[in-house]
Formats: C-alpha cells, sequence, structure tokens
C-alpha cells in the first residue's frame, strides 16, 4: 500500500497515574519495616493525621490480606482493604489497596525501604488503573497530603520506637 506507514509505540508511562511520596526517617531500616509487618504496628500510626484504625484481619504474607476500617476524624468510616502482593523483607513490599477485595479501582503501591546512613530512606509508589482514579484521590480525597501525613506518623511512631529501644 502505497502511502501507508506502520506505527510504532512505546509503552505509555506511568507517570500521569502515579504519586510517589517519599521520607527520610530517623529508624533503622529494619524497624520501620517492621512497622508495616505487625497489626500491633500498624493500628498506632496507619493513616493521614486525626485517622484512626480498627483491624477486622490481618495476614501479613505474600497473598495474605489486610482488611480494615480507617476512621476519620468527622466520624466518617472508610472501609479498605490490602492485598500483599509481594514481600521482600526488610528491602520492598508491594500491595493492591482497594475499597474491598473486588474493587475494581484498587491500586497497586511498591513500597522502597533503603537505608539512608542510620535511617531509613522510604518511598512509596502508587500507580492507579487510570489518570482520572489518580486525579480523583487527589483531588477528593487529598491523596498526596494523606501519603506525606501517614508517612510523617508512621516516622513519628517509629522514631520513638527507636528511642526508647535505644533506652533499654
Amino acid at each position: 500500500m502505497a502511502g501507508a506507514r506502520q506505527e510504532t509505540r512505546a509503552e505509555p508511562t506511568t507517570a500521569d497515574r502515579e504519586i510517589v511520596i517519599s521520607r527520610v526517617i530517623d529508624a533503622p531500616r529494619e524497624l520501620v519495616f517492621e512497622a508495616f509487618t505487625e497489626v500491633r504496628h500498624l493500628s498506632r500510626w496507619w493513616g493521614p493525621e486525626g485517622f484512626t484504625t480498627t483491624t477486622r484481619s490481618f495476614e501479613f504474607r505474600e497473598g495474605g490480606e489486610w482488611d480494615f476500617v480507617l476512621h476519620g476524624p468527622d466520624g466518617t468510616d472508610y472501609s479498605e482493604w490490602i492485598r500483599w502482593l509481594r514481600i521482600t523483607a526488610p528491602e520492598r513490599i508491594a500491595l493492591l489497596h482497594g475499597e474491598s477485595r473486588d474493587d475494581p479501582n484498587a491500586f497497586e503501591s511498591v513500597l522502597t525501604f533503603a537505608p539512608d546512613g542510620a535511617a531509613t530512606r522510604l518511598v512509596m509508589r502508587t500507580v492507579f488503573p487510570t489518570k482520572e482514579l489518580r486525579d480523583e484521590a487527589v483531588e477528593k480525597y487529598h491523596a498526596i497530603e494523606g501519603g506525606q501525613q501517614t508517612l510523617s506518623n508512621l516516622a513519628a511512631y517509629v522514631t520513638d520506637l527507636a528511642r526508647k529501644g535505644a533506652e533499654d
């Protein structure tokens, strides 16, 4: 066919569907990682400022699930669900996060825990199924601020644990 051309494209990047939040936490990597592995820790720091967490069930293993409710400061309850997809202790956790097990809008997050001197650099990279879902999470649910606050809560929690451990 004269004039016809084949178009080849690279796979689209995920940049317009992702949120990346990072924080350096003044605590050893193993302790920061452990804060994700045990419900007794998660229930103390998970969620944005003013939120509390009630766990319905929790199993930290690849394929395991965490079913929980986030209680907002205004009294609103948010059903949440996480499936742990891949776990490489103490370096990396990949998870699927939605409102329920069958949530078609669930998003995937990969958390990496890297030593940064005596501290830990935690990077949380979240990829949504569509740009629209990412934009809704940012605009309606304040996902960036909420993620930053959640990591701030984690930092305060594990820094306190590390300090108490050093005092023992």
